[in-house]
């Protein structure tokens, strides 16, 4: 696991983060992420008397997100569909890892 990961981890576990926290740490415009919640693509994102709140959870797959569409020129959904199968596959590996301390 990477220190940033961690750290994401430790300190946000329980902590929400604004859009435009979200949108600075993931280095896109508030408009960015605005769309890909209009269009269904962050499930977990919750809009509380009208501010947009996220998780850690959410600013991970934000950052896959964003790093899927950069680097390989994906659409939106075929990003978040990458990110479904991304966090998959974390909750897998925590599971075997989990299952093996037993």
């Amino acid at each position: 696991m990477r220190d940033e990961e961690i750290l994401i981890g430790s300190l946000m576990e329980n902590s929400w983060l604004t859009l435009e926290q979200v949108a600075a740490a993931c280095i896109v415009e508030p408009t960015w992420l605005l769309r890909h919640i209009e269009e269904g693509l962050f499930p977990h994102a919750e809009s509380v008397a009208g501010v947009w709140c996220f998780s850690s959870t959410s600013l991970r797959r934000a950052r896959r997100m964003r790093q899927l569409e950069r680097d390989f020129d994906a659409v939106p959904e075929l990003a978040a569909l990458m990110a479904d199968l991304l966090e998959e596959l974390d909750d897998l590996r925590a599971r075997v890892e989990e299952s093996g301390s037993r």
